[in-house]
């Protein structure tokens, strides 16, 4: 039969991959107790590392999600209220949290602009512009302040996984050497240096090379991917700060131009 061989093959592989595991869990278990150590170490590393990779990607798509709906209601209507009225449902999206920080200075930057107009009946129109442009930099300054919180929310806890790339290896590497250590003094002393007392000790000293890889590795690919998001986002952000700037800067200064053009005396 032509399905015959295929069988046997396949169950060939299938009896030799479970073997392959079997025979790793031995290795480990045989393994002495600096390798072990080592090991959960690692462990421990990698599912931390996970549980850092499954989190940044459920929270960097949802504030991909919600920027993007922040950035259609944006271009739709201009009444700031409303804009930020519904930026409430938007808990996610950095963008959004930089208008509601930028929309609550221009409510105080505006009520002082109210009381110096006010109180400020003719006086140097120049001094009102200097301090209109101080008042203008305190906004900028709000913009810069929660820029940075959304940049430190969005970048925690990925420098643990740079520190997992980084060290993991080593720390595997470690754990290699230290098994190797052991298993030429065992060699020593027994006194035999043939290939079927050497190959188990260096066998199970490599797991933790091999277990070092393998939390590094995933932890680099998921450190690059989440900054350049990161940085995506972060361009963003500047693009809206310098935006909602300029609207506020011509919104601010239309009562100056008046000022500066009216009659004196």
């Amino acid at each position: 039969m032509l399905y015959l061989p295929f069988m046997v093959q396949a169950g060939t592989g299938f009896y030799m991959g479970g073997a392959l595991g079997h025979d790793i869990v031995q290795m480990i278990l045989h393994a002495g107790a600096m390798v072990k150590f080592i090991l959960l170490l690692l462990f421990l590393f990698s599912i931390i590392s996970w549980a850092i990779i499954f989190m940044k990607f459920r929270l960097l798509g949802k504030a991909r999600k919600e920027t993007e709906d922040f950035e259609e209601l944006f271009l739709e209507t201009m009444e700031l209220k409303k804009i930020y009225a519904a930026c409430e449902d938007l808990p996610y999206s950095p963008v959004a949290r930089l208008f509601r920080a930028g929309y609550a200075e221009f409510n105080r930057i505006r009520k002082i602009q109210a009381k110096m107009n006010g109180e400020g009946e003719g006086e140097d129109p120049k001094g009102l512009l200097r301090s209109q442009r101080t008042l203008m930099d305190n906004l900028e300054r709000s913009l810069q302040r929660a820029t940075i919180d959304q940049m430190n929310r969005l970048e925690r806890a990925l420098s643990f996984l740079a520190t997992t790339g980084n060290t993991a290896p080593f720390v595997g590497l470690f754990g290699t050497v230290w098994g190797i250590m052991e298993a030429f003094r065992g060699i020593g002393l027994k006194g035999s240096a043939n290939l079927a007392v050497v190959a188990p000790g260096i066998s199970e000293a490599l797991i933790a090379t091999a277990a070092g890889l393998a939390a590094a590795i995933p932890a680099v690919v998921a450190f690059n991917y989440f900054t350049n998001r990161v940085a995506a986002i972060r361009a963003e952000m500047d693009i809206f700060s310098s935006d909602f700037l300029s609207m506020f800067e011509r919104q601010f200064f239309k009562r100056q131009v008046a000022i500066r053009s009216g009659p004196r005396g």
